[in-house]
């Protein structure tokens, strides 16, 4: 990367010699380089704070203050920020020591523009690297109530953070959709914390591993003597939600015959125990989560339709990660600072490219395989598990998964609108048409 792509970061250029200094100014103005040159030491401190968004280029033989107390100040207030030494012939067992004292790098007298350049841009593209992780860490750092939940900036995730706030203090039910590791659970729990019951219990059902000889046992709960074994009394999970939220998880894949006997008693809000002949009233908010489209399950007899209608007071569609790109380098650096501190190792910084790296990524897994893609990255195993393996993909491959990548991206601000998602990309509506043919990719879905 060079440094052009960033004209944030700029040099401060630090050389008493008139002539050299317009010299290495006009090459750094020819590399589209802002740079600020000075004649001596002294003025260039205040510019090196610990945020300024600069490198510092300076000799080290200058009038008053030398290059080298310079580096000394700069290390004491402004540690990161890559400071490059110009040395004289001769002077090269000094610069030497100046780098085991902090120096980013040293150039020998007479240089190249190429040379000096190339050390530059190298410079620059740590500092932007710096500048950018620190940018991350900090606004991890301010993030408060849900905004530290469903983390990123995106508008796809604004729109849910949105709508999240707009139902927690309700009662209303709320069914919410997404594709796996899309984060539904987070915001169940979102909607509980941020609704009057949150000081009763969050209790969470995966309603796809129930075993169906436990399934009443579990959710109604029992009394002493109901069966084999049942030698005290059991309280169910719906009654164990009673003013608090119960999260039914995975409901896709919830049996017809137990989906009945759910229904009845989400639709009559209690609940009777097994060998019991009254029924126990349950006030409770309910969500349900499903990865597939209960309206096309029900209509092709999956799931019930009377059960469906039940549960869909409030739709919430979570998009997929695919959708929202970028909040990855944000989700990323999360995870691995969480990571870092689950393993007690420290958090690798995440660098330009594998921040493009990670950005260009299909993730079918969504948020969850990004997490566990930090925690192996924390752990050294970037080799064998981090997304590697697209970089032996062809160029034709590449670019086809680039274009959908981007189709999929204007579909989602467009939310689905066709003519729209075509003038954002600036092709033909016709054109449009066939790349989501070729592609495989249906508009109905981000709407």
């Amino acid at each position: 990367m060079n440094a052009t792509a960033s004209p944030d970061i700029h040099v401060v250029y630090v050389e008493d010699d008139a002539a050299v200094r317009r010299a290495s100014t006009q090459a750094f103005v020819l590399a589209d380089l802002q740079v600020r040159d000075l004649p001596r030491a002294e003025p260039a401190l205040p510019l090196l704070t610990p945020d300024a968004p600069c490198i510092l280029v300076s000799d080290v033989r200058l009038p008053g203050m030398s290059g080298l107390e310079l580096l000394e100040r700069v290390r004491q207030q402004a540690p990161d920020l890559p400071v490059i030494l110009v040395t004289g012939h001769g002077d090269v067992g000094m610069a030497v020591n100046a780098m085991r004292a902090g120096a980013y790098d040293f150039i020998e007298k007479p240089y190249s523009p190429e040379r000096l350049l190339d050390v530059v841009h190298r410079a620059i593209d740590q500092r932007r690297l710096t500048l950018e992780n620190r940018r991350l860490r900090e606004r991890l750092a301010t993030l408060e109530g849900m905004d530290a939940v469903l983390l990123g900036h995106s508008p796809a995730i604004e729109r849910v953070r949105h709508i999240v706030a707009n139902l927690a203090d309700t009662d209303a039910d709320v069914l919410i959709l997404g594709e796996t590791g899309t984060g539904k659970e987070l915001v169940a729990q979102s909607l509980h914390d941020g609704g009057r019951w949150r000081a009763g219990n969050f209790v969470a059902i995966n309603c796809a591993a129930l075993p169906e000889s436990v399934f009443e046992s579990e959710m109604f709960g029992a009394e002493p003597g109901a069966y084999t074994g049942a030698t005290r009394r059991r309280i169910g999970k719906i009654e164990h939600a009673h003013r608090g939220t119960l999260f039914l998880d995975e409901i896709e894949g919830m049996p017809l015959p137990l989906q009945a006997k759910l229904l009845r008693v989400l639709q009559q809000r209690s609940v009777e125990r097994l060998g019991a002949n009254e029924a126990v009233p349950v006030q409770c908010r309910v969500v349900a989560a499903s990865k597939e489209d209960l309206a096309d399950a029900s209509r092709d007899g999956r799931f019930r339709a009377d059960l469906y209608y039940r549960l869909n007071v409030a739709t919430l569609t979570l998009p997929p990660l695919r959708e929202r790109r970028e909040d990855i380098p944000l989700l990323f650096t999360h995870f691995l600072h969480q990571a870092a501190r689950r393993f007690e190792r420290p958090a690798p910084e995440l660098s330009p490219a594998l921040s493009d790296r990670l950005t260009a990524q299909h993730w079918p897994g969504n948020v969850r395989e990004l997490k566990h893609a930090a925690e192996r990255h924390v752990l050294g195993l970037w080799e064998t598990d981090l997304p590697a393996g697209d970089d032996t993909l062809s160029l034709p491959l590449r670019v086809e998964r680039f274009e959908s990548a981007l189709i999929e991206s204007a579909l989602a601000a467009s939310r689905g609108g066709v003519t729209e998602a075509a003038a954002a990309l600036g092709i033909a509506r016709k054109t449009l048409y066939d790349k989501l043919a070729r592609n495989g990719i249906d508009p109905a879905r981000f709407r």
